[in-house]
């Protein structure tokens, strides 16, 4: 093989040194190679890893302190970042001022701009002061205002007036690792208990399969309602926040068990598996290292697909009160204040953690797509 795939290579024969390529390469590099060939999932992927280091250092990004606020700009609207003036273009960009007032007719408090006072927004500024990580004390922030005594609306204010920037931001941490805790735990749970119903059969394949059956059979929000009612209103952020992530686990894990039990019983006649109980290995090994891994691909596939449904259901809850509450900061607690139509028509911009539970549901999805298709790298 080597042979041919150098004499390939000398007489230019490219398409036969491609496919020699292929013959000799592991599983991971096909699913790559496919993968990448896929431009929506690369493109989903980028997104993500943009999602994913802001959640990780959204206390450098943030402008202030998601919990910093001054009711006189409740309702601010964003102030638009401006390059160009009267004096030409500028790398520092600069906003105009806002000064409020009341409406004549209705008595409502407006905001007009100030073009008499210009506010220039400078790079790694020092701010409100914030915990990284919750371990290393900073006050360095990616952006603001030379006096920290003003503050620049960039998404406009919430009914507090507090800087949605920020705290969108300090949001994406809480709705994203959501996700990948919640799916973690619920594939735990699918591959360990669809495996023992698929690998034992008989009595123990019935009775799980009777408790997926109900668990499925149940409305998901009275069970999530029943569940969430369970979490006490005097917990900790981080307790409800585990709390949530372990009642997402315990309903989002019946579909995945339901697959692997089918795997399992299919894979349990096969000669791998034979070969490796006459070798003596326990069952809980011919599980682990040998049936589990022969469908990899497809368990890594869905990972991706059921993390937005997780972020989804967290949102949702949140969004109905009964998953993170204030002083916690997520996309869904920032959505609640969207329940009241009359604030949404008079500030449009609280809709803005909408737009970014799409775009994450989004990325996810079309990643899904692409591992989905590259699990099956032989086809073209």
């Amino acid at each position: 093989m080597a042979a041919r795939a150098t004499e390939n290579r000398a007489t230019g024969s490219e398409p036969f040194a491609a496919e020699d390529r292929i013959f000799v390469a592991s599983q991971w590099q096909l699913m790559w190679w496919k993968f990448r060939r896929h431009k929506l999932a690369i493109v989903g992927s980028v997104v993500l890893l943009g999602f994913y280091f802001v959640a990780l250092s959204w206390e450098f990004l943030a402008p202030y302190a998601p919990g910093r606020y001054d009711v006189s700009y409740a309702y601010a609207p964003p102030q638009m970042l401006r390059f160009i003036s009267e004096e030409g273009f500028h790398l520092h960009p600069y906003v105009f001022g806002l000064k409020g007032g009341r409406d004549p007719e209705t008595l409502a408090k407006v905001f007009e701009l100030d073009k008499t006072r210009k506010l220039r927004i400078r790079f790694f500024v020092h701010g409100d002061p914030y915990k990284l990580w919750g371990l290393f004390e900073a006050d360095w922030h990616l952006f603001g205002l030379e006096s920290n005594d003003q503050v620049v609306f960039t998404l406009g204010a919430d009914k507090l007036g507090r800087d949605l920037l920020s705290r969108l931001l300090a949001g994406t941490r809480i709705s994203t690792t959501i996700g990948l805790v919640g799916v973690l735990l619920s594939f735990v749970l699918g591959i360990l208990i669809g495996g023992i119903s698929g690998y034992y059969g008989g009595t123990v394949d019935t009775a799980i399969q009777r408790v997926i059956e109900f668990i499925r059979s149940m409305p998901t929000i009275p069970l999530w309602m029943a569940l969430s009612a369970a979490v006490p209103k005097e917990w900790s952020p981080v307790r409800v926040y585990f709390a949530i992530t372990i009642i997402l686990s315990l309903i989002g894990w019946t579909g995945l068990a339901r697959v692997v039990r089918g795997r399992f019983l299919s894979l349990r006649e096969e000669d791998f598996v034979m070969a490796a109980r006459l070798a003596g290995s326990s069952e809980l090994r011919v599980i682990v290292r040998h049936m589990v891994p022969s469908f990899t691909s497809y368990i890594i596939a869905s990972i991706t697909l059921s993390i937005p449904g997780m972020i989804l259901s967290e949102t949702s809850l949140s969004f109905l009160g009964l998953g993170m509450r204030p002083p916690a900061i997520s996309w869904g607690v920032l959505l609640q204040e969207a329940q009241n139509l009359t604030a949404v028509a008079l500030a449009p911009w609280l809709l803005t953690p909408g737009l970014a539970v799409v775009l994450a549901v989004l990325a996810f999805n079309f990643m899904g797509d692409g591992v989905r298709d590259a699990a099956d790298p032989y086809t073209r």
